[in-house]
């Protein structure tokens, strides 16, 4: 295993910094522990939450590496690091609701908690001027973000990522409500899974009692304790064997 040296800061988000590395193809992924909601309006520092979600995220990621889903997830380096494939990340985030809950309630006007029979795939363009707009398949193609072809090759891979997510959370008795998940290009112009999967990106919900057990107890004002805790839940159950 050939040694890492972490270079320069290449960009800095509101819970990642991303430095290059040794080899131009690899980045080191750093976990903070800032916790924002509401694209950024509320933001607080929770400690050691980086070290959650790295770990969270390295285990859902080795996971999906092990299903044939293409990541940019190589291997954890250390308790807040990631190395990762270098990607040229494509300004959209998709939502895959399985289950009604957040926005989607507000905007359609429907009770949370409503199964849904099929998937809902929704596109939001990232750019924070514009707080991060609802937008469909046919503008995210007249701005040149991607073409209808590699619309399809995302969604395929979303609908494989759902379908292996589902029944890894429920072997750990976890709803995956919803999730939001982002894509990047490799050298090889190749379309695959980038960002982080941990409770800052989905809903999870306990199979039984219908907890929570993700960010929307910070978006709901919950001690920061709490919240802590919830994340220490959700990597407590993952690291249990799965039967999958």
């Amino acid at each position: 295993m050939s040694c890492i040296i972490k270079k320069n800061l290449l960009l800095e988000g509101k819970t990642k910094k991303i430095y290059t590395t040794n080899n131009s193809f690899e980045i080191l992924i750093h976990y903070k522990d800032n916790i924002t909601a509401f694209n950024g309006l509320k933001t607080n520092f929770l400690q050691d939450k980086g070290v959650l979600n790295n770990e969270i995220t390295t285990l859902i990621f080795q996971f999906l590496n092990s299903c044939k889903i293409k990541t940019h997830f190589i291997r954890k380096i250390n308790n807040r690091e990631q190395l990762c494939h270098k990607v040229n990340q494509i300004p959209l985030e998709f939502v895959v609701r399985n289950i009604v809950s957040g926005s989607m309630t507000k905007r359609l006007g429907v009770k949370e908690g409503i199964y849904l029979s099929n998937p809902i795939f929704e596109i939001f363009y990232k750019n924070d001027k514009l707080k991060d707009p609802l937008i469909n398949d046919h503008h995210a193609v007249f701005l040149g973000i991607l073409s209808y072809e590699e619309l399809n090759i995302i969604y395929r891979m979303t609908s494989k990522i759902n379908f292996f997510l589902k029944k890894y959370f429920l072997d750990k008795n976890i709803l995956l409500v919803d999730f939001k998940i982002e894509f990047g290009k490799n050298y090889k112009n190749e379309i695959i899974l980038s960002d982080e999967i941990s409770p800052d990106t989905c809903r999870f919900w306990d199979k039984k009692t219908m907890k929570k057990l993700d960010k929307d107890l910070f978006r709901m004002g919950f001690l920061k304790e709490k919240v802590f805790d919830i994340y220490m839940e959700v990597l407590k159950r993952l690291n249990v064997s799965s039967s999958i």
